[in-house]
């Protein structure tokens, strides 16, 4: 089930989030309610009801 909802993820959680696939910052984007990474995968992880879903098989892959 998805959520229409804006993100209210604090900056306070976003400090302390880590890529699990590289250890990477992360960064919240409004437009796609996602988390990207901005380390070396750029991996793309969903939000969903407004928790973040850091699970490396369920994010998206940069295209190239």
């Amino acid at each position: 089930m998805k959520s229409d909802r804006p993100s209210t993820i604090s900056q306070t959680l976003l400090d302390i989030l880590a890529c699990p696939a590289c250890r990477g910052k992360i960064e919240l984007i409004e437009e796609g309610q996602k988390l990207v990474c901005r380390g070396e995968c750029q991996r793309r992880y969903p939000i969903r009801d407004g928790i973040p879903v850091m699970l490396i098989d369920e994010a998206e892959l940069p295209s190239k």
